[in-house]
């Protein structure tokens, strides 16, 4: 099932839902009907690479970044 990601115009809450079809969703916060889908990072799975988003520490990405390869990773 597609989980994306709105953002309300109207009081700026960002938000995620499951969304079948062209359904839109209402604002969780506000009840606005008036949200948009905002572009988000894919993450895929290569078979017999590793996963999207590891470090080179052992495939689990350390606690000062939200994944991937950054310099403070050891």
């Amino acid at each position: 099932m597609p989980i994306y990601e709105y953002e309300c115009p109207k009081c700026g809450k960002r938000f995620e839902e499951i969304v079948f079809g062209s359904d839109v969703p209402a604002c969780p916060a506000c009840g606005s009907a008036d949200t948009r889908k905002l572009l988000s990072c894919a993450s895929f799975h290569v078979p017999g690479g590793a996963p999207s988003g590891a470090s080179s520490s052992g495939g689990k990405s350390c606690s000062g970044c939200s994944g991937g390869n950054c310099s403070s990773c050891g």
